[in-house]
């Protein structure tokens, strides 16, 4: 098919595995303002692990043509013929928690910049019921000239890419779609069917689509800042937290959320785009910002435990060395955007404690440039007061803990994925 051309806007965790998967059948171009990861791609290697070698390198094209497949650049000459703008920026949230719209406004504004009449474009980013059509579509007109619904269109079709999940892959995924006019969303709509194999489900309007999307990960949220209230009030009671989840469980409609960490560029941010939005309209979320709450003061509370059975154990606390196991957001993956682990290694050095992060997983440089720690992919060779197991990487499953651990120390185990027999406390 030639007459659509695709133009891929962002190639990170959400833009890369899309723009492969288009350029299956389409024409794609993926545009990227990171010169280093437009090279990187292009030399057929994916770091973020998204997209094996061997299927990124299945679809790439040396340049830009009307042919399927994939040519990826810096270059915003290359996407002038394009006909589809997919953007697939990050909305981070800043250190206030209030949403930061710049890399979507600068996206709109690069679009802007190449746009002709009869174009759709098309946001993927999370964001708060309304920005699209309130913020973006604005910052198109503008940079343009041209006339939104009239000249050119827009649709809102919101990513659910899980990163690090080999089993939902986004064409596994079905998608939520929708356009700013009735036939619009119909294009939009035909677009991701013909490669998305679980099907589609068009909304009827972009604000719909907006909205389903920011209370997906909203609605995750509070459940699981319910299992970690839950663990903090059993924990008192000395009551296994998994224990009880697992009795609950047996019956048939016991939601299965379990206690942990919770960041990451989805569940972390999302819940403060809904309740930012609200509070424009003059209504102060309760329960949504009550469980981010919670969920944001467990590292610390992991921290306090960690300590409390140091102490318990005549192990001192100061200068004690620690090995905190994962930085990364989730298991077996790179991403270490908004990790809530590092919640947990900050709570530690305020007490006094050295601790060294092992995570085989995470690049040594990202974790350096997001939060200026030192992290090391190899196990170090010496032994530790305390380990504290923050993210469940297979790699930790089967770690030889008795040549890790001194005479006298502690295991605290926040992912319940290591034997009773080895560690001292679960969360």
């Amino acid at each position: 098919m030639i007459d659509k051309k695709i133009a891929i806007i962002g190639l990170g965790y959400v833009g890369l595995p899309l723009a492969r998967l288009f350029a299956t059948k389409y024409a794609v171009v993926g545009f990227d303002i990171n010169k280093k990861r437009v090279a990187e791609l292009m030399s057929g290697t994916d770091s973020t692990l998204e997209v094996s070698d061997e299927s990124l390198q299945s679809v790439l094209l040396e340049q830009s043509t009307k042919e399927k497949g994939l040519f990826c650049t810096d270059s915003i000459d290359s996407i002038k013929d394009c006909n589809y703008y997919i953007i697939t920026v990050p909305t981070p949230v800043d250190k206030n928690n209030r949403p930061v719209l710049t890399p979507l406004i600068k996206a709109s504004e690069t679009v802007g910049k190449v746009l002709k009449k009869g174009d759709i474009v098309i946001y993927e980013s999370t964001v708060y019921p309304g920005a699209t059509e309130e913020e973006c579509i604005p910052v198109l007109e503008k940079i343009s000239g041209l006339e939104f619904n009239k000249d050119f269109y827009a649709g809102y079709s919101p990513e659910r890419i899980n990163p690090g999940d080999k089993e939902h892959t986004v064409e596994k995924i079905l998608k939520v779609t929708s356009g700013s006019t009735k036939e619009i969303g119909e294009k939009v709509d035909d677009l991701y069917k013909s490669v998305i194999i679980a099907g589609t489900h068009l909304a009827p309007t972009i604000k719909v689509a907006e909205a389903a999307k920011v209370i997906e990960n909203s609605q995750r949220d509070i459940n699981i800042a319910f299992v970690n209230e839950l663990a903090k009030i059993f924990g008192l009671m000395n009551i296994n937290t998994h224990d009880v989840l697992e009795a609950a469980g047996t019956k048939w409609n016991f939601l299965p959320f379990k206690p942990g960490l919770v960041g990451g560029h989805c569940i972390g941010v999302d819940p403060y785009y809904l309740a930012q939005k609200a509070q424009e309209y003059g209504y102060h979320p309760e329960i949504i910002l009550a469980g981010r709450r919670l969920n944001d003061s467990m590292g610390n509370y992991v921290a306090s435990e960690v300590v409390k059975l140091m102490i318990n154990e005549d192990i001192n606390v100061k200068n004690a060395e620690i090995l905190v196991l994962g930085i990364t957001f989730k298991e077996n993956c790179p991403d270490v955007r908004n990790t809530k682990a590092v919640d947990v290694i900050s709570a530690l050095k305020e007490y006094g404690t050295n601790v060294t992060i092992f995570d085989p997983w995470a690049k040594v440089e990202d974790v350096k440039n997001e939060y200026n720690l030192d992290s090391v992919k190899d196990l170090p060779n010496k032994k530790f007061d305390a380990i504290v197991l923050t993210v469940s990487h297979n790699e930790f499953i089967n770690l030889d803990f008795e040549s890790i651990k001194k005479e006298k120390s502690i295991i605290y185990d926040v992912k319940n994925i290591l034997p009773e027999s080895i560690k001292n406390k679960t969360l």
